[in-house]
């Protein structure tokens, strides 16, 4: 467990363009709660940054020249472990695929970069940096990064009584994910088949204008559809939702999905409550829900209604977590059957959504 911090948040912050450095040392060093103890200009000063200095967090451009943040990423996590915060545009497609890359190989968080005339924008970046800065990143829970020949990742998972997990037939798989969310999503996903016989429907909380560049980026990662989430669209086997920017994502009586600009849950919006609740009306015990690691409770309102409604619902376990805030609030509250790893969640999947003949689920546990 990471020790509390005494005094100001220690940052570095590294960014190519001079202009954009001082902009982003003048907004946090402006919050009073933190103060900029390196500057550098490329991912090579990064790393070296973070080797020497050893900041609370660190604030890195994505496309940086000569090592991008995807390498500063990782060679920062292997040889000096910080929290980062990645900063990027969310328009270019390369962008995009460094972002998730360099979030599976450990950055916690992406915000879009912050301009003068966006106050908003501005305030989640101090926000960012304030919230990450008390994240402890010792380890990584993760696997090598797929690539285009390779097959999908094999569990060897021990049986779980059936009558555990009851013989339900399940039709629907939701996931709630926060801060660390998108390598997690990346390993269940890329253990999955093609031919998976359910849909599943994706609340990740990411910042505005990464919705669609995470679901690209996920479709990378797994034989299964990645898209994000329409309204009035109705979830297909073997299909994955992703959450549009700034909705909530419910389901309708006649199962379509509904995008709802209701209040933010805890400034959340899309919050997996909603989803959750909408699942366990619609579908029942015929549902699963799963939360994984993030900050907060968003999501633990609606799991609690979908184990009432009978559905099996499980948490990541806290080794796995690089936040275990909203597995551990679910816990808690017992609204959980199951706490698994990524790789056990994966096995579940593959196994529960088979017919009942075969007798026992294998989970992994």
């Amino acid at each position: 467990m990471k020790k509390p911090r005494e005094g100001l948040i220690k940052a570095i912050v590294v960014d190519a363009s001079p202009t954009a450095r001082d902009l982003l040392v003048n907004l946090l060093q402006g919050s009073g709660e933190i103060v900029v103890i390196g500057t550098g200009k490329n991912g090579e000063e990064a790393v070296a940054l973070a080797c020497r200095l050893q900041p609370d967090v660190v604030a890195m451009e994505v496309s940086l020249p000569g090592m991008d943040g995807l390498e500063a990423t990782r060679r920062i996590m292997r040889e000096a472990p910080a929290p980062i915060v990645l900063i990027g545009g969310g328009g270019m497609h390369r962008d995009v695929d460094l972002t998730f890359k360099a979030l599976q190989a450990g950055a916690l968080t992406v915000v879009k970069k912050p301009g003068l005339a966006d106050p908003e924008t501005c305030e989640k970046l101090v926000q960012a940096v304030r919230l990450m800065a008390d994240v402890p990143v010792v380890h990584h829970w993760g696997r090598k990064e797929r690539t285009g020949t390779s097959s999908p990742v094999k569990t060897n998972p021990g049986p779980v009584s059936r009558d555990a997990l009851s013989k339900r037939s399940i039709q629907l798989v939701g996931i709630a994910s926060s801060t660390g969310g998108p390598g997690v999503l990346a390993n269940i996903l890329h253990s999955l088949r093609a031919g998976f016989p359910v849909p599943i429907i994706i609340v990740q909380h990411v910042t505005n204008g990464f919705a669609t560049g995470l679901a690209e980026w996920l479709t990378t990662q797994t034989e299964l559809v990645v898209s994000v989430a329409s309204h009035g669209e109705r979830p297909q086997p073997g299909a994955v939702l992703v959450a549009p920017d700034d909705y909530h994502v419910q389901l309708k009586s006649d199962g379509t999905i509904e995008l709802y600009k209701g209040q933010p849950y805890r400034g959340l919006r899309p919050s997996a409550n909603y989803l959750f609740r909408s699942m366990a009306k619609v579908y029942g015990q015929n549902a699963m829900g799963i939360i994984l690691t993030g900050m907060g409770d968003d999501g633990v309102e609606g799991i609690e209604t979908l184990k009432k409604a009978g559905s099996i619902t499980i948490a990541q376990d806290e080794v796995s977590c690089v936040v275990y805030g909203m597995p551990r609030e679910a816990v808690a509250r017992k609204a959980v059957d199951l706490v698994l790893d990524p790789d056990q969640i994966a096995g579940m999947l593959g196994q529960i959504t088979r017919p009942s003949s075969e007798g026992a689920i294998n989970a992994g546990i």
